[in-house]
């Protein structure tokens, strides 16, 4: 597929058009400058011609801050990517040395340009754009992002000069959530496992703002990895950029299939990494539990062990998750985290046959039955797995109502045992029958 970058100094309403072409509020807008850091991309069509859209931060040439500099370095990488490109600048401003700076840069890619001028949105300011033209380009589309006006002339010049593409079926990849903290190393263990610098890493916590997908493929099995923004308790978020960071990594835990949950080795299990968790469970969706930073702890032979259960005692009663000791600064067992993480997927869309779940879940039953209450026996006759996305059960017997939740988690563990559903919650129901 081909892809068009959007590029621009800081504050010309990049993630606007970049929201209005993928037809989603997927990138973070606001007045403030610099809020896009990362690469985000997403999806678009035109004309019955698809393209992915790349949406970057604002370029700002020899810049002290921190964030600028590595911001610039995403910039750079994506027009390397793109085959073709949209200059963003806006009517308001004129002609900034900033916009110079990123025509200069632009002229250098050889790549095609189209100069789109925002916040044209009445006639007077369509006479202010005619400025343009002294960056040097053939000619420019005038547009407001906001509204939409003008996008329609600027996407129909855009799908003439992108190469053809070949059409293949879509696909729908399965979707991997790295979630945790500030400052839990989630941007800097997909940076490893992709073995390049596509998402800016600093010692700063909420470096990561937008949750932002990057497709992987190894071990034969391809996925989306999500980056999510660092989730802290709801009193210590002040700002709106950072609510905003929250809400979006909350939700990428409810669309994907499974959350891979960093956290830092050296800060412990804490209260808000074990709320994440039990999101996590409530949404019924597969966990890897990953502790970074674990070259930073001090060891015995017994530290992993006792770590370990100090978890799992943190996680009951769902205690069958599988849990990696990585760091991802020495690259150790970064792969073996990943590999867990597919083992999860394949353990949350397993089904069982109905036969073979009856023939190994009734005789235990039989043998450990429900107790009885009030002089009443439940008699459970039959069994089979449900229809849904994640492993739920319904059990048939005459007196459902009697079968309390120890019993339950009793056949749970049970279902766990026989067939393997680490990493997944398992929804027990029993129903008349």
């Amino acid at each position: 597929m081909s892809i068009v970058a959007i590029v621009g100094r800081p504050n010309v309403g990049k993630s606007t058009l970049f929201n209005r072409l993928i037809e989603r509020r997927e990138a973070i807008v606001d007045a403030v400058s610099g809020v896009t850091r990362d690469r985000h991309y997403g999806k678009s069509d035109w004309n019955g011609k698809e393209f992915s859209v790349i949406d970057t931060g604002g370029y700002v040439l020899g810049s002290d801050d921190v964030f600028e500099s590595e911001i610039d370095k995403q910039v750079e990488l994506a027009i390397g990517e793109a085959d073709a490109i949209i200059f963003m600048v806006e009517v308001e401003s004129g002609i900034t040395g900033m916009d110079q700076d990123v025509a200069k840069l632009l002229r250098k890619s050889r790549k095609p340009v189209l100069l789109a001028v925002n916040k044209v949105d009445s006639a007077s300011r369509t006479n202010d754009a005619l400025e343009f033209y002294n960056l040097g380009f053939d000619k420019y589309f005038t547009l407001s992002s906001i509204n939409g006006s003008g996008t329609g002339d600027l996407l129909d010049e855009l799908v003439k000069i992108l190469p053809e593409q070949i059409e293949r079926e879509e696909e729908t990849l399965p979707r991997f959530a790295v979630v945790g903290r500030p400052n839990a190393g989630k941007s800097s263990f997909i940076n490893a496992l992709i073995g390049e610098d596509r998402y800016i890493v600093t010692d700063i916590a909420g470096t990561t703002r937008d949750s932002i997908d990057t497709k992987y493929n190894r071990f034969g099995f391809e996925f989306n990895l999500v980056d999510t923004a660092g989730i802290r308790k709801k009193s210590k978020v002040k700002e709106d950029l950072e609510f905003y960071s929250v809400m979006r990594s909350i939700r990428a835990i409810e669309h994907c299939d499974v959350m891979i949950l960093v956290f830092d080795a050296t800060r412990g299990f804490d209260g808000q990494v074990q709320s994440i968790f039990w999101l996590a469970h409530r949404n019924n969706k597969g966990v890897v539990i990953l502790a970074n930073k674990w070259d930073l702890v001090e060891k015995d032979n017994q530290t992993v062990k006792d770590f370990e259960k100090y978890i799992r005692q943190q996680c009951e009663p769902f205690t069958d998750v599988p849990i990696v000791f990585i760091s991802v600064l020495e690259k150790q067992r970064i792969y073996k985290a990943i590999e867990t993480a597919v083992e999860v997927y394949h353990n949350r869309s397993k089904k069982i046959k109905t036969s073979v779940l009856n023939e190994t879940m009734l005789p235990i039953i039989e043998a450990f039955p429900p107790p009885a209450n009030k002089g009443k026996y439940v008699k459970v006759k039959f069994c089979t797995q449900l229809p849904t996305p994640h492993p739920c059960f319904a059990f048939f017997c005459n007196l459902p109502q009697y079968v309390k939740e120890p019993y339950k988690r009793f056949i749970e563990n049970k279902l766990r045992g026989q067939f393997d559903f680490t990493g997944v919650p398992v929804t027990i129901y029993f129903r008349k029958k």
